[in-house]
């Protein structure tokens, strides 16, 4: 049987279509270098990088120091009672204001009219005995110089006279003693203040020289806050201080409560302790904050921020334009014509949100506050103010 031959157009149409399609990918990768090439071209930088400075300037910057303080009543009295008796009512609710003279307990009091009455009665035949002796020494005056009577006599008769007004006054003071302690019966409130919850019920006997008070009475509109201060903190102010580091301001002195929220009010400086307490090296400042809604309890711990001077010719820089080292060096970035030159720095603390720099900074100075990520110490950069936009890079147009 005779073989098959293949069509000579066939035979050709295969390494044809091989051809197409190494020719295509060919031009596929072509076409991808290009793009890769383009792209790398965009991502290089057209000139400098543009940057943004500020020209820095000195500033007097109030020295803040945040420390730890316990709120504490204004003024506090404990109502006790100044006579022993049973309790038999209780004349006001736990928590509310009373007022100064107010009438809190009521004890027993049948006892002090009693000794009241028998006081008073004393004092009736006291003066019923004074008068009649005192009218027999006057009787006898003139019968004693007419020599009717002998001068023993009337001697006798002046000085009964004597003793029994001085029984009689005896009697009186004990009628004002018997009433005031009849008075007593009936507890006042010593201060206006906001009252306490009673550590005594009604029948309870209560005496005068006991120890636990009835209930206490709290001022709380002002409140003192008293502030722990290291002696070694207010040492290194006071050197400061006469150094001339800084410059006394008066007192401020703000808080922020327990959950991280300030206080709306300010307070103001009392006083500050002459001593030294030995258990802890502190020393206590007392400031005096107003209390209007009653917001602020005795006992609560707070935090203060306390401004007691200012600190004079120092450089503010933004908290942005600063980093720190694995050392917690500080360092800036600052212009030396159109390069971008690092400079380490002394920034102690903060102020808001800036860093104040002690040492490093000078007033006049140009500080690169913008465009630090796209630059490098001893980079070549094109300043500008940092009030002007800063321009990403433009691509090359494809």
């Amino acid at each position: 049987m005779p073989a098959t031959v293949s069509p000579p157009s066939a035979a050709l149409a295969q390494p044809a279509a091989r051809l197409s399609r190494v020719a295509l990918l060919a031009l596929a990768g072509a076409a991808l270098t290009l793009t890769a090439c383009s792209k790398d071209d965009a991502k290089k930088p057209k000139g400098p990088a543009q940057v943004g400075f500020a020209v820095l300037s000195e500033s007097d910057v109030p020295l803040e120091v945040e420390l730890p303080g316990r709120t504490a009543a204004f003024r506090i009295a404990q109502v006790r009672p100044q006579v022993s008796g049973v309790i038999q009512r209780q004349l006001f609710t736990e928590g509310a204001l009373v007022r100064a003279g107010q009438p809190l307990y009521q004890l027993d009091a049948s006892l002090y009219r009693a000794s009241a009455a028998q006081a008073a009665a004393n004092v009736l035949s006291t003066q019923a005995s004074a008068e009649a002796a005192r009218a027999k020494a006057d009787r006898y005056r003139p019968l004693a110089e007419d020599q009717a009577v002998s001068a023993q006599d009337y001697t006798d008769a002046a000085a009964l006279a004597r003793q029994t007004a001085g029984a009689a006054a005896q009697a009186r003071a004990a009628l004002s003693t018997a009433r005031i302690n009849l008075r007593y019966t009936t507890v006042p409130a010593p201060i206006t203040g906001r009252i306490g919850r009673s550590l005594y019920t009604e029948g309870a006997l209560v005496t005068a020289n006991q120890a636990d008070a009835l209930a206490t009475i709290s001022v709380l509109d002002p409140i003192y806050v008293d502030i722990q201060q290291s002696a070694g903190d207010l040492l290194a102010l006071r050197r400061q201080l006469a150094g001339g580091g800084a410059v006394p301001t008066a007192p401020k002195v703000t808080l922020r409560l327990d959950d991280g929220s300030d206080y709306p009010l300010p307070g103001v400086l009392e006083f500050s302790e002459v001593t030294v307490a030995a258990d802890t090296g502190t020393v206590v400042l007392r400031a005096r904050f107003p209390n209007p809604q009653g917001l602020l309890l005795p006992g609560l711990f707070v935090r203060t921020r306390l401004t007691q001077a200012s600190q004079s010719k120092v450089i503010l820089v933004p908290q942005s334009a600063l980093s720190r080292d694995a050392r917690g060096n500080a360092t800036v970035m600052v212009l030396a014509g159109n390069k971008a030159m690092l400079r380490d720095v002394t920034a102690p603390r903060t102020y808001g949100n800036q860093w104040v720099v002690t040492q490093g900074l000078k007033a006049g100075d140009k500080l690169i506050t913008q465009g630090l990520g796209k630059i490098k110490p001893g980079d070549v950069v094109r300043p500008v103010p940092e009030t002007t936009p800063q321009h990403p890079m433009m691509k090359p147009r494809k």
